[in-house]
């Protein structure tokens, strides 16, 4: 559905013509994120390089009634920045200044368009850490990460990107700019109106600043990489960790599948016939990472390990590591369609989880390779599919049906760091249940009377 002619005069009247897209071909890259088989044309795309770009666009899109969908570099996982019919695509990665970086504060000052590992460079150059990773930090932007509050591999001891939001700059769908938080560690005026942003997947305002927390950066690293013949083993190994109180920075897991495709990507030196691998990982005080590091080869030895490799240098702590983070490319070179998905439960029910994701796969007649953050509950099945295949399709999703009822029957959740978006919107009232499900909609009412942000997404 093209936009009218006369809102997209106004369009380049307010932004510039070089800054909205309305060709066809222009728009194809603009109709889907990274979430598989999902697609949709946008009537066309805005680039705005400041707030006051922002706000031009959204007092349009108030005034004209028409959709507005914000973006940044599209990486996201649950259909998030999926484009809805006729709407406006306003897309953030112009907006990629850094404004500040504050160190005697700890704090670093963006804008939205800013990518995690500039983020995360910009504050090593200075001696300071911003932990949170996801997998596509080289090119995830920190605007998209806060509207899905997004995990990483470093959740585990440091938490996810609500725990380094301080404040936010953002422009509420009637074109008015808020900024909420600031410098301050401590500060209990008032509803804490930033939290009710993050995460809140661009459906109540659009974020033009992000005012991040930073923390000194740990003086020591020592990654290990141990393999073991059974799932229950490496999770107990996993849950002994925690009762020895350790609390690694990653703790994370591959399944047989995923490693014999690591393997074959990587080529890092896996054994072939494990049945799940762990990378560990401890930072901190030197003294207290060597205990560390010790106590965890200790533990995983005593789980029956088969194999445990320690890093001697920090070359070779990255070639560990990319085995678990190379992990979603090594699957998606195996067949045409990679659905990539994200569930959470108690730690204590892990490897209880994985086993269903093999027993559905192999209920339903389909490959599934499974990774994910151990040490948190999270994890990613990812089944190896060609979305061609509408037969095999229809199979996935009754996969999937059955993964995410077994989440929440377990006391976990259906999204541990992807978010709702359009992929788990049909998911959210079961886990949510009908007193939240009323609140989220009321709130979203207050701030978006007309609902012309991001419409259709998390709930209808």
């Amino acid at each position: 559905m093209p936009l009218p002619t006369d809102i997209s005069a106004e369009l380049r009247a307010q932004l510039g013509a070089e800054q909205v897209l309305t060709q066809l071909e222009d728009l194809i890259p603009y109709s889907f994120d990274g979430t598989a088989a999902m697609t949709q044309m946008p009537a066309c795309v805005v680039f705005a390089r400041s707030a006051a770009d922002v706000v031009a666009v959204l007092a349009i899109a108030q005034r004209t009634r028409t959709a507005v969908v914000t973006r940044g570099s599209g990486t996201g996982l649950s259909g998030g920045s999926l484009p809805s019919p006729g709407c406006i695509v306003l897309c953030t990665v112009k907006m990629n200044r850094i404004l500040e970086v504050d160190r005697a504060n700890l704090t670093m000052l963006v804008e939205p368009g800013v990518t995690t590992l500039e983020v995360a460079e910009a504050a090593a150059a200075v001696g300071l850490f911003y932990p949170p990773d996801p997998g596509s930090m080289k090119i995830s932007t920190i605007g998209g990460n806060v509207a899905e509050n997004s995990g990483g591999l470093r959740g585990l001891k440091y938490g996810i990107t609500r725990n380094y939001v301080m404040g936010l700059q953002v422009v509420l769908p009637d074109g008015e700019v808020m900024f909420t938080g600031n410098k301050c560690v401590k500060d209990v005026a008032g509803y804490s109106l930033k939290d009710l942003f993050v995460g809140s997947e661009g459906t109540l305002g659009v974020i033009t600043q992000v005012l991040l927390k930073l923390i000194p950066k740990p003086a020591a690293k020592k990654t290990m990489v141990a393999t073991f013949s059974a799932m229950d083993a490496a999770a107990q190994t996993v849950s002994d960790i925690i009762a020895a109180q350790i609390i690694p920075c990653t703790l994370e897991f591959l399944d047989r599948m995923t490693i014999r495709c690591v393997e074959d990507f990587a080529k890092i030196g896996l054994p072939l016939d494990c049945e799940a691998l762990l990378l560990m990982e401890t930072d901190g005080h030197p003294a207290q990472v060597e205990d560390e590091a010790r106590q965890m080869v200790e533990i995983a030895r005593q789980n029956g390990c088969m194999e445990i490799r320690v890093a001697k240098d920090e070359l070779e702590a990255n070639k560990l590591a990319s085995a678990r983070r190379s992990a979603f490319s090594a699957l998606a070179r195996v067949a045409p369609t990679t659905i990539l998905e994200d569930a959470t439960v108690p730690r204590s029910e892990l490897a209880k989880m994985v086993r269903f994701c093999d027993q559905v796969a192999k209920k339903y007649r389909l490959r599934v390779g499974t990774f994910g953050h151990m040490g948190d509950g999270n994890l990613h099945p990812t089944f190896l599919t060609d979305e061609r295949n509408h037969e095999e399709m229809e199979r996935v999703h009754a996969a999937f049906r059955e993964i995410f009822d077994e989440a929440i029957r377990l006391g976990g959740t259906i999204t541990g760091e992807h978010g709702v978006g359009v992929a788990k919107r049909d998911f959210l009232p079961q886990f949510l249940g009908q007193t939240q499900m009323r609140v989220m909609r009321e709130l979203r009412r207050a701030l978006d009377p007309a609902g012309i942000l991001n419409p259709g997404k998390m709930f209808n």
